[in-house]
């Protein structure tokens, strides 16, 4: 069975070096798996998509749930782990919940893989 990795607080964007620049120490390494680890899954992957280019700029958890073909507490799981990443942030409108993308963080994180790409 495969290590756990630890739990650490990984809302922030990432701000460590490319990993091209340097070998990355260990807390720097930690940071960026936890981050890939949040999009290692299609249904997340796909959730991301669709917020990144949503017209409206927020998407409610129903409307989530039909982009992906899941029931909404089961987006609602996967939105929980990319909220934990720092990828997406909520909000709640009455009785719905509202999600959007943190492009900066996802920004962040494409810079830290490799920071000449789509230049």
């Amino acid at each position: 069975m495969p290590k756990a990795l630890p739990v650490i607080d990984v809302r922030a964007p990432i701000c460590c070096a490319p990993v091209s620049a340097a070998p990355m120490s260990d807390d720097a390494a930690l940071e960026v798996a936890l981050r890939l680890k949040a999009l290692a899954d299609p249904v997340r992957i796909k959730l991301v998509s669709i917020l990144l280019t949503a017209d409206e700029g927020a998407v409610c958890t129903c409307d989530l749930a039909a982009g992906v073909d899941l029931a909404e507490s089961t987006v609602s799981h996967h939105l929980g782990q990319l909220r934990k990443a720092g990828m997406v942030e909520s909000e709640r409108r009455g009785m719905n919940v509202y999600h959007r993308a943190r492009s900066e963080s996802l920004e962040a994180l494409r810079v830290v893989l490799d920071p000449n790409c789509c230049r």
